[in-house]
């Protein structure tokens, strides 16, 4: 994004050859000039700079208003998601898919995201395609609050397809040290809030391609009366960006631990912020998951066990509070339109979560 990664020293008969072969030097131009006013949007006041220099700027004095601050920082990239967006020539929201996966690994500590730079791979360089997809990434970030501060885009021919490309992106966010929040901070009868998801979000997209495309033989324009329409848009429905939304929470009441639900689950995401002698109880009857959560594992016959350890069936964020500040954290996340409720409760045990009950509806 703010530099490509081709040698733009090359003159005359050594540019063609470089163009012969297959980098575009020229539609890397173009794609840059395509994504400014997107990246613009993003910009926070202690960006400094624009696009086109080697290096994004970012002014760190800002940081002074902290005590002790602690930096964070979260890579990641999309997964096999991207394939449903080239297969449907949709390039505008897989952006979305890239920020929540990188800014909310960042809120689950207490951090809030400054800046992000992204890396897109493509096979052939096409302006326009790049500039859809830096068009959801500084959407996403400006839901998420943070600058979008530089990035790269690389031409690969011979080794990804003419339509084939990948996307990857690193963040980097602040939290005053004494205001982190994690697994030593929880105690027993703290409450499990979750948060609902906005679909599948991005992980868990080879078990999905390969039970609805290669086991069921399934298009993407196929109608499916359980999704309400046809396959695709199910599918590629953008992550849900918590971050703002966490941010609020962690302001209105007293907040233990967060668990951003990527992949391996419910389970096992909310273990990871839980102390050895603490265990998690999750009542799958307080929630109902998307139509498309039963879908696959119907179509794939794939076990209760084994869907929830890679899903996120419905739940795509989870708050431990205080046991009295529950109530009050469901309220403040509804008035921000998320959907939230009390799933759970934290008890005596050994850092393992406990799913029980069948889910609602």
């Amino acid at each position: 994004m703010t530099d490509l990664n081709q040698d733009k020293q090359h003159t005359g008969d050594q540019r063609s050859a470089y163009a012969a072969a297959g980098v575009d030097i020229e539609a890397g131009d173009r794609a840059v000039a395509l994504m400014k006013e997107s990246v613009a949007r993003t910009r926070r006041p202690e960006v400094i700079g624009g696009l086109g220099g080697f290096a994004g700027f970012f002014d760190a004095s800002a940081l002074a208003a902290y005590q002790q601050p602690v930096l964070a920082t979260s890579t990641d990239g999309v997964g096999t998601k991207v394939a449903i967006a080239q297969a449907m020539d949709v390039h505008d929201t897989i952006g979305f898919d890239l920020v929540g996966m990188l800014v909310d690994d960042l809120v689950v500590c207490g951090a809030e995201p400054l800046f992000l730079t992204d890396y897109i791979a493509c096979g052939k360089l096409v302006p326009e395609r790049i500039a859809a997809i830096v068009k959801g990434i500084a959407d996403a970030c400006v839901v998420a609050g943070c600058a979008l501060l530089g990035g790269e885009t690389a031409e690969h021919p011979g080794l990804l397809g003419a339509d084939e490309y990948d996307v990857a992106g690193a963040t980097t966010g602040v939290v005053e040290r004494s205001r982190i929040i994690g697994a030593d901070r929880v105690r027993e009868g703290d409450a499990i809030v979750a948060m609902e998801s906005s679909g599948l979000h991005s992980n868990g997209y080879s078990l999905v391609r390969h039970v609805l495309f290669e086991r069921a033989g399934w298009a993407l324009d196929r109608e499916v009366p359980e999704l309400g329409g046809p396959l695709g848009p199910v599918l590629l429905t953008p992550t849900k960006v918590y971050a703002q939304d966490c941010l609020a929470l962690l302001d209105a009441v007293e907040v233990h631990a967060m668990s951003h639900i990527t992949g391996g689950g419910l389970a096992n995401n909310l273990a990871r912020v839980l102390p050895a002698t603490l265990s998690g109880r999750i009542d799958r009857g307080t929630w109902t998951p998307a139509p498309i959560f039963d879908l696959i594992r119907t179509l794939g016959e794939i076990s209760v066990p084994d869907i929830e350890a890679t899903l996120n069936m419905g739940v795509g964020m989870v708050a431990i509070t205080a046991p009295q500040a529950a109530a009050e954290a469901v309220r403040t996340l509804a008035g921000r339109g998320i959907k939230a409720w009390v799933a759970g409760e934290i008890v005596a045990g050994d850092g393992t979560v406990e799913l029980s009950g069948g889910h609602a509806g």
